[in-house]
């Protein structure tokens, strides 16, 4: 289990809300067979500004639109586990020493000081021991330091939408725990995982169920519409169609996958920079990619991915392993929507969570 904020006792049941800078996604299930069964689902596009930073950057607008959205979907559980990134969140590894409990808790505090970047008293501390630290009498733990300003405003917001924020998680974390249900990777792979949002990418490398080196990289499906208006002279709404595959009749077909696939090749240069940090810590191969996200789609990306990394790279499909009732949801739309719905689907697995 991975670190994650409870907020209140963890009631029966809890709605999977992420909140991004462009939509709105939610996920509600249910236990079935040993597995999971989808009980709701909702996928709202946000009012989106290019910049905006969602949930936190117009927060009455966008509690008012997920409080539209649940509700327009009949999600009426007001119990969620909501998912946090960006530059407010700061994940790091780090090398504790201690023997003991009341150990633990004092050297964490000590030793966060040097990786956070701000004040103590600023920030809410999670972490989580990954095990003994090699050749050293000490433990080997994750830290996770959310700005507690960040916290108050996220769950004021959550307020005003009417619903009560029982579990704030990290995106990639709940991206962890959607691919882990959904492949059931082998204990000795070493997995990239990438969800590429609208303002922001989170990067999660893992293995054997344990996050091994986490970053939000600030590069996500908006530097593509930027490039395709610049160099196409186009709206925002046909950059964003453009984006997704959808011809645009005053653009040349096919004119916007050059200028993609550039695009394209500055955000595997910045993964590959994240990727160069882990590899100079913990020197470990990478073994796959998985992608997930709004931008997942992106024409090239994969193929993009697999040449500079040279490991096999697939988008994420999140419902893979979810049973989906075809006559209450239309299965074309979950298979599109799968990789949009992966940091959702994770955090509505957190009802599952042993108490």
């Amino acid at each position: 289990m991975r670190p994650r904020m409870k907020l209140k006792k963890k009631p029966q049941g809890l709605v999977g809300l992420d909140i991004g800078s462009a939509s709105i996604k939610a996920v509600e299930l249910k236990a079935r067979d040993g597995g999971y069964e989808l009980v709701s689902l909702a996928l709202q596009s946000l009012d989106q500004r290019p910049g905006a930073d969602g949930a936190l950057d117009e927060p009455t607008s966008v509690a008012d639109a997920v409080q539209r959205a649940l509700e327009d979907h009949g999600i009426l559980n007001s119990n969620v586990a909501a998912g946090l990134s960006g530059p407010s969140v700061v994940i790091r590894r780090m090398i504790v020493a201690a023997t003991n409990e009341e150990e633990l808790e004092i050297a964490v505090q000590h030793e966060a000081m040097q990786y956070i970047g701000f004040d103590l008293v600023e920030v809410s501390l999670s972490y989580y021991v990954l095990g003994p630290a090699a050749n050293m009498d000490a433990l080997d733990v994750l830290l996770v330091a959310v700005k507690r300003d960040k916290l108050q405003a996220y769950t004021g917001m959550l307020a005003r939408a009417k619903r009560v924020p029982v579990v704030l998680d990290i995106d990639a974390f709940a991206l962890q725990n959607a691919f882990e249900m959904s492949y059931e990777p082998p204990p000795d792979q070493t997995i990239g995982l990438l969800n590429i949002g609208a303002s922001m990418t989170n990067l999660n490398i893992t293995r054997g169920g344990l996050p091994l080196f986490a970053r939000d990289i600030p590069f996500g499906g908006n530097t593509y519409t930027a490039a395709l208006q610049k160099e196409l002279n186009v709206s925002f709404e046909d950059a964003e169609k453009l984006k997704r595959g959808v011809d645009v009749p005053a653009v040349q077909p096919q004119a916007e996958l050059p200028l993609l696939r550039s695009v394209s090749e500055l955000l595997v240069r910045e993964v590959q920079k994240a990727f160069t940090i882990f590899r100079q810590a913990a020197g470990e191969p990478l073994n796959a990619i998985y992608l997930a996200g709004g931008s997942a789609k992106i024409a090239g990306l994969v193929e993009t991915l697999r040449a500079e990394f040279k490991v096999p790279a697939e988008i994420l499909d999140s419902f893979r392993k979810i049973h989906c009732d075809a006559g209450k949801f239309d299965t074309d739309f979950l298979a599109s929507a799968a990789p949009r719905m992966a940091v959702a689907v994770g955090l509505a697995l957190r009802s599952f969570d042993a108490a």
